[in-house]
C-alpha cells in the first residue's frame, strides 16, 4: 500500500546507514562525492529626468558656438578634422577584436553550459542506481544511461529555454508596460502605480520560480526512475506521473512540503559542517599562499602573464578541492534524499517497487516457521 511522506522518512534513514556505514567504504563514498557534485544533488534613489539620458551640452563660454561632450575625456576631442578621425579609427580598430572575443567567450560558454547538463543528466541516473543498488559503479553507469542521460539532457535543455522564454515575459512586459507608461521618467508622478506593480512583479516572480522548481524535484525523484525502468521519454514519464499525481494530490503535495522542511534542516547542519572544517583549511592553505607571495616578491617576480597565469590555475584548483570536499561532506544527503524519494514512489511505481524489493537482504535470523511437533508415543500393541 502506498505510504506518506512521513513514514518514507525512517526507512530512506535506513537505507543510508547501511549503504554509507554498513560496512564504511572511502571508495564509494568519494564516487558517490563526485556523482553527487556532478548530478547537482548536493540539491536576488533619487528620481529622473528626460535629460538624464542625454549627453550634457554647455556651450563654449567664448561664445564661438562650439559644443563641447563634457561628460566625455577631453583627450579624446582634439583640434582638427584629422586628429578626430584618427581617434575614430583607433576605436573602430580596437572595437572589432573585442567584439570577436566576446562572441567566442559567449560560445564557449554555452558549449561548456550544454557539456555540463549532459553530464548532470547522466550522473543522474547513476544517481539513481548507486542508491538502489547500493553500490556505486560510474563506469559501468555511464555506458549503461548513455542514452537515458540524452534524453534527460533534451528535456533539460527545453526546459531551460521555456524558463527563459517565461522570465523574459515575466520581466520584460511589465518593465516595457512601465516604461510606456512613463512611470519611470517620472516616478515621483506614479508611486502607488509603481508599487502595486512591483508587489504584483514579485509575487509573478516568485510563483514561476516555485513552478520551477517543482517541475525540476519531480522529474530527477519521479520521472527519472521511470525513464530508467522502461525506457521512456520525459514527456511521456511526466504524463503518467501527472496521471497518479491527479489521483494523489494530497500525498505528493505532503511529500513537496517534507522534502523542503527536510532540505533546510540538512542544508543548515551541512552548512556548518562544510564551514568549520573549510575554515579550518583555509587558515593553512592561506598562510602558505601568503608566504608564497612574500617570497614571489623578495626573488624580484612581479604581476606578469605567466605569474597571474599561475596564481589562476592554482585558485581553481584550490576552488575545485574545496567544492568537493564540501561535496564529500554531503554524501549523507545525496543519499539520503533520493532513498527518500524511492520509498516513498516505489508503493505507487510497480516496477520500482519490485526492484526495491529484489534488493532487500534475505533474512538472515532464526525462522519464523512453528516449531516442529514432537513425534507421537508409539501405539500399544492390542492384549490378547
Amino acid at each position: 500500500m502506498p505510504i506518506s511522506a512521513v513514514d518514507a522518512i525512517n526507512p530512506a534513514f535506513r537505507h543510508t546507514k547501511q549503504q554509507l556505514v554498513q560496512p564504511f567504504r572511502f571508495g564509494q563514498w568519494a564516487r558517490l562525492a563526485l556523482v553527487g557534485l556532478l548530478s547537482g544533488e548536493m540539491g536576488s534613489g533619487g528620481g529622473c529626468n528626460s535629460g538624464s539620458f542625454r549627453w550634457p551640452q554647455p556651450h563654449h563660454p567664448s561664445g564661438t558656438g562650439k559644443i563641447i561632450h563634457a561628460s566625455l575625456p577631453q583627450h579624446l576631442f582634439h583640434a582638427g578634422n584629422t586628429s578626430q578621425a584618427a581617434n575614430l579609427a583607433s576605436l573602430r580598430s580596437h572595437w572589432v577584436p573585442s567584439a570577436v572575443v566576446i562572441v567566442l567567450l559567449v560560445l564557449a560558454g554555452l558549449v561548456l553550459l550544454a557539456v555540463l547538463v549532459y553530464i548532470s543528466s547522466v550522473m543522474r541516473f547513476i544517481l539513481f542506481d548507486s542508491v538502489v543498488t547500493k553500490e556505486c559503479h560510474i563506469r559501468k553507469g555511464w555506458i549503461r544511461h548513455r542514452q537515458h542521460g540524452l534524453q534527460l539532457f533534451g528535456w533539460q535543455i527545453l526546459l531551460m529555454l521555456a524558463s527563459s522564454a517565461a522570465f523574459v515575459v515575466v520581466l520584460g512586459i511589465p518593465l516595457a508596460g512601465a516604461w510606456a507608461f512613463g512611470w519611470f521618467t517620472h516616478p515621483r508622478e506614479h508611486i502607488l502605480a509603481l508599487v502595486l506593480g512591483g508587489a504584483l512583479f514579485l509575487l509573478l516572480f516568485f510563483l514561476l520560480l516555485l513552478t520551477l522548481g517543482v517541475v525540476h524535484v519531480m522529474t530527477k525523484d519521479f520521472v527519472v526512475p521511470q525513464m530508467a525502468l522502461e525506457s521512456l521519454s520525459a514527456m511521456e514519464g511526466w504524463r503518467r506521473l501527472w496521471s497518479r499525481v491527479e489521483s494523489e494530490k494530497g500525498s505528493y503535495a505532503g511529500y513537496l512540503g517534507m522534502k523542503i522542511v527536510l532540505a533546510i534542516g540538512a542544508g543548515v547542519l551541512l552548512g556548518i559542517v562544510t564551514f568549520l572544517v573549510v575554515l579550518m583549511l583555509i587558515i593553512p592553505v592561506g598562510g602558505v599562499g601568503v608566504i608564497a607571495i612574500i617570497a614571489g616578491a623578495a626573488a624580484g617576480l612581479t604581476w606578469n602573464f605567466l605569474t597571474i597565469t599561475l596564481a589562476v590555475v592554482v585558485g581553481l584548483v584550490a576552488l575545485v578541492i574545496m567544492m568537493f570536499l564540501a561535496s564529500f561532506i554531503s554524501v549523507p544527503a545525496a543519499v539520503f534524499f533520493p532513498a527518500y524519494s524511492l520509498y516513498f514512489f516505489a508503493p505507487r511505481y510497480p516496477p520500482l517497487g519490485a526492484l526495491m524489493a529484489q534488493q532487500l537482504p534475505a533474512p538472515t535470523g532464526p525462522s519464523s516457521l512453528p516449531p516442529e511437533a514432537p513425534p507421537l508415543p508409539p501405539t500399544p500393541a492390542p492384549l490378547g
